[in-house]
């Protein structure tokens, strides 16, 4: 982001700046618990591409919907009915080349599962990168993850710095945590 994410939530507005506030206090720089969390992030952060992240926020809650709660499982096995239902789902981002990327992504993970334990091993096993060793990694593994993507989602994830400046009270409370 060209300025920083907190700076930005002050020139909004309303319901949206609510929604980005929301985001940016609970998730935003905070590494997801669980496996089915980061590649809900990812799934996300893929959607993203080419749109608002108001728009995402949005639509968040159907993508979990959509997406059988962010089960990396569930999704791995989603057939050609899965896509045509998601498809016609006007809740979420009716793109065919980003559902096909979750649904590889999902059979991704899975074999990164298998051979570091989690999802979140695999990347702390890569931890720390420059940005562009992790692009790099993540286009060896991954579909629809270019340069922005990647980063974003490492920034919201917490394995890349730059979601927060000094300035921010989350953070304070994110490097208390550390």
């Amino acid at each position: 982001m060209a300025t920083s994410y907190c700076a930005a939530i002050i020139t909004m507005e309303g319901e949206t700046q609510n929604l980005h506030r929301l985001y940016h206090d609970t998730q935003y720089g905070f590494p997801p618990n669980s496996d089915d969390e980061l590649f809900g992030r990812l799934i996300l952060e893929i959607n993203q591409a080419g749109l608002s992240w108001t728009t995402i926020l949005k639509k968040q809650d159907n993508f979990r919907k959509a997406y059988s709660n962010f089960s990396i499982k569930k999704v791995a096995a989603y057939k050609e009915k899965d896509v045509e239902r998601l498809l016609g789902d006007a809740g979420i981002i009716r793109n065919r080349l980003k559902i096909n990327a979750a649904i590889y992504n999902a059979n991704a993970i899975m074999q990164l599962q298998k051979l570091h334990g989690s999802f979140k091993n695999w990347i702390g096993h890569h931890h720390p990168k420059t940005k562009e060793a992790w692009i790099k990694i993540f286009k060896q593994h991954f579909r629809f993850t270019g340069g922005e993507i990647v980063n974003e989602f490492l920034m919201s994830t917490g394995y890349l710095p730059g979601a927060h400046v000094e300035s921010c009270e989350v953070f304070k409370k994110l490097a208390a945590q550390q």
